[in-house]
């Protein structure tokens, strides 16, 4: 099973360490366009007008200027540097030793400066968007695209692929439909439902946490993921049309 994440816009600096050694990162393919980024985003993070550029706000100055120096900033595990509320409630710091290899073996996060990096990565902070277009590269999204098409299939092989990225990010890599579901999150009042938006990301990471911490076979189909998500929540599976869109799975919360 390959579990896709999109990173949080905030993360948590690594608090001393080496810096990144993008040849030791999962996806050694991406080794080339990595420095390509990397050195396009340090180009712009140190112009006057970085902060339009990147698509942020004044208070974020410090997290662009940061951009600058990446090459020399201190590392940490993927999973402790993106910190958002997908990742607070997946909780990994409180996962067993062998939930953590789980986590470790089935989780890639979909990045807009990395590509792609497993959960144990050690990368820097950094403030980035995939849909940030940046000079000599364009927007981020297509130029991932057929670069993660290879690195990803390879990794997924033929496994169950479970979507949990955002619309930005799911634009950089369109797994196989066949073997991919996508998480979506509904509330129900009064037999009327609609999308969670605000604390979707939240739900998603209990389902991942769910998904690592339960006894029993790894889901290997979607129906095999549907009853997985049945032993905590009301969910139902919309399977793809046509095999050109993947299955989607809704968990259904109490409006």
């Amino acid at each position: 099973m390959l579990i896709l994440l999109p990173p949080s816009e905030g993360k948590t600096p690594a608090p001393g360490g080496a810096p990144v050694d993008l040849s030791a990162l999962s996806f050694p393919s991406l080794e080339v366009a990595r420095k390509q980024v990397m050195e396009s985003l340090a180009e712009v993070s140190g112009r006057h007008d970085a902060l339009d550029v990147l698509g942020v706000g004044a208070s974020l100055a410090d997290d662009v200027d940061r951009n600058r120096r990446l090459h020399a900033e201190p590392a940490a595990p993927a999973h402790r540097v993106y910190s958002g509320v997908l990742y607070e409630a997946l909780d990994y710091a409180s996962l067993t030793p062998a939930q953590r290899r789980k986590a470790d073996a089935a989780i890639v996060v979909v990045s807009a400066l990395w590509g792609a990096v497993g959960f144990a990565d050690l990368v820097p902070a950094y403030r980035l968007s995939m849909a940030t277009a940046l000079p000599g590269l364009g927007r981020l999204a297509s130029f991932w695209k057929p670069l993660l098409a290879e690195a990803l299939e390879e990794r997924a092989s033929d496994g169950l692929i479970v979507d949990c990225r955002s619309s930005t990010y799911a634009a950089a890599y369109a797994p196989p439909p066949a073997r991919t579901v996508t998480v979506d999150v509904l509330t129900e009042r009064n037999g009327k439902r609609t999308v969670v938006s605000h604390f979707a990301k939240h739900h998603r990471g209990e389902f991942v946490r769910h998904l690592l911490t339960r006894r029993g076979r790894t889901p290997g189909t979607p129906q095999a993921l549907l009853a997985a998500a049945r032993e905590r929540w009301n969910a139902e599976l919309r399977e793809g049309s046509t095999g050109r869109k993947p299955a989607s799975l809704a968990l259904i919360l109490e409006g």
